[in-house]
This record gives C-alpha cells, sequence and structure tokens, in this order.
C-alpha cells in the first residue's frame, strides 16, 4: 500500500511569501512553508504534492483533479477564502479530507476576512501559527486520514 497524498493548494499572491507583508505573513517563502509541509509529510508517512496560482479557476481544476488521486487537501486559499464559493462547491465535492490553513489568524485582522466560504466544507482550520501551520495541517491530515474520518458532520452537510 501507498503511501496517501496530501496536495497543498496555495492560492492568490501566495508566491509573494516573503516579500510581501513580512509583519504580517513572515519572511518566510511558500517554499520554505512547502518543505516543512514536505518534510513534515515524510515523518508521518504521506506524501506532500503541491499547486499555486493566482487563478481561481486553475485551484477549481486541481480541486477536480484530486478526486480519486489525493486522501486529503490543504487549502489556504488567500483572500478567495472569503469569497470563492466556486472553490467552496469544489471542496464540497472532494471526498477526502479538506483542512483550511492560513498563517495568520484571520480573526484578528480586518473584517472582510472575518468570514470564511471554506470553513464550511473543512474538516478544520489552522490559523495563526505561521509556518508552523504547515506542519500542523499535514500531522492533522494524517491523523484524520488514520481514523477514517475523511467526513465531519459539518462537512457532511454541505453536499
Amino acid at each position: 500500500m501507498s503511501d496517501p497524498v496530501v496536495l497543498v493548494l496555495s492560492g492568490p499572491n501566495l508566491n509573494l511569501l516573503g516579500w510581501r507583508e513580512p509583519s504580517v505573513y513572515g519572511t518566510d517563502t511558500l517554499d520554505d512553508h512547502v518543505g516543512r509541509a514536505t518534510e513534515a509529510g515524510r515523518r508521518v508517512g504521506v506524501v506532500v504534492e503541491h499547486l499555486q496560482s493566482n487563478h481561481e479557476g486553475e485551484l477549481i481544476e486541481a480541486v477536480h483533479r484530486a478526486r480519486g488521486n489525493a486522501d486529503a487537501l490543504i487549502v489556504n486559499a488567500g483572500a478567495l477564502t472569503h469569497t470563492s464559493w466556486s472553490l467552496h462547491d469544489a471542496l464540497a465535492a472532494f471526498d477526502g479530507v479538506v483542512i483550511e490553513l492560513h498563517l495568520s489568524n484571520p480573526a484578528g485582522r480586518e473584517p472582510f476576512r472575518h468570514t470564511s466560504v471554506i470553513a464550511p466544507v473543512a474538516n478544520g482550520v489552522i490559523a495563526g501559527f505561521g509556518g508552523l501551520g504547515y506542519e500542523l495541517a499535514v500531522e492533522a491530515a494524517k491523523r484524520l486520514l488514520d481514523e477514517n474520518r475523511p467526513l465531519d458532520e459539518n462537512k457532511e452537510n454541505q453536499r
């Protein structure tokens, strides 16, 4: 049996990490964060794949392709977290674990960031831990997969 696959999806402007608002997002690059996730995956026995796009449709297509090819999704959708009902719908159709991830704590920021349209179709949200969040998300995905709990009641109600 091969190791489970966890696909990390990174949304718009995350390619600018390390330069964009370092007081909010830190100085580590997206490659640094994906490297942490990949290393955490090695430790817990999952294969980590990654895709970053500044285009909503490309992220939605990645979720569609993940059906049957990935066991879990970790989604840092950036600003699409608060606006993309299309991404919400794609994630709702994914049968594996979905974890929403944020470097910062959206609840402690501007009011428009307080509402997530991704959270209702996610098993859980990890926010505010900076780069550590990537490791925590991989570990959480693996534990949920080990417990054979890809769906929780909240996510099931969204289908």
